[in-house]
């Protein structure tokens, strides 16, 4: 055996040259085009976006929950990219039992992103482009260590309402603003809940709950807050207007190359406030 580059599940994979790739993980799909592997894509999910001007030349195979096989089959892959948090178990399973061979990720803090581009880099034969990715990365983290903008806050970061749901501080998001010291709060989260539901709670907001958290921000995804939802808390919640803000999702939770992009826009949103 070759030079060889072990993904998150501990499995090993050799160095590929001719790959047929399926990217089941929008922001590993975008990181794909910019490591010039993008002619070697055969499928993705319907939410995998980015490029918007080339990625429609690119078969949908579904979502990140639920594939169909049958196009899968079609698209005859030699390899899969999946996630631990974004694609279920049972769906590396099955692309497996097809003689897919799965590559597994799981991206937790910001600075993993650096083994996400020598590991897809490594396997698909692009070293100097994961390299290059790299050293972004590295100076774009460093601006932001060094910013003056790195005050300790309580933030309270929703992304769900009705009913209200947060993220806790065992996230990719939470550790992405741990960059700026700003800690995730979750005032207000209800009871009995565990597991993955206790990384994202249920919450409930009250102005007391309010009261404990520095800044408010209502995530563009995965549900899709806008200014009118901020008029609508600032309306029901007159004591905390001014801690309410819309922040860009991708920017605090794609990982991959969108990641470089997102520390600066953390940087400038800081400022910003």
């Amino acid at each position: 055996m070759g030079v060889t580059f072990t993904d998150d599940l501990g499995t090993r994979h050799e160095v590929s040259k001719n790959s047929r790739i399926l990217s089941l993980v929008p922001s590993i799909t975008e990181l794909f085009f910019d490591l010039g592997l993008s002619d070697q894509l055969v499928g993705r999910t319907q939410y995998c976006i980015h490029p918007a001007d080339e990625i429609e030349r690119i078969p949908s195979v579904g979502g990140t929950k639920k594939i169909n096989m049958a196009k899968v089959k079609t698209a005859a892959p030699t390899h899969a990219i999946l996630n631990v948090d974004e694609n279920p178990k049972s769906m590396a399973d099955d692309l497996s039992e097809l003689g897919i061979q799965v590559i597994v990720t799981h991206p937790m803090r910001p600075q993993d992103n650096i083994n996400l581009f020598t590991l897809i880099g490594g396997i698909f034969n692009r070293p100097e482009q994961a390299q290059a990715l790299t050293d972004k990365f590295s100076s774009e983290l460093g601006h932001l260590e060094q910013s003056d903008e790195r005050l300790p806050k309580k933030v309270l970061y929703l992304i769900w309402k009705d009913p209200w749901m947060a993220v806790s501080a065992e996230t990719y998001v939470a550790n992405t603003l741990q960059l700026l010291n700003w800690q995730i709060s979750t005032p207000g989260m209800l009871d009995g809940q565990t597991g993955d539901a206790a990384r994202y709670p249920k919450i409930e907001i009250t102005n007391e709950n309010l009261n404990d958290v520095d800044l408010i921000l209502f995530s563009s995804e995965p549900y899709s807050f806008d200014q009118t939802h901020i008029s609508e808390f600032q309306t029901a919640f007159p004591d905390h207007v001014q801690k309410a803000h819309i922040i860009d999702g991708e920017m605090t939770s794609w990982y991959g190359s969108r990641a470089i992009t997102g520390l600066s826009y953390l940087r400038t949103f800081a400022e910003r406030l």
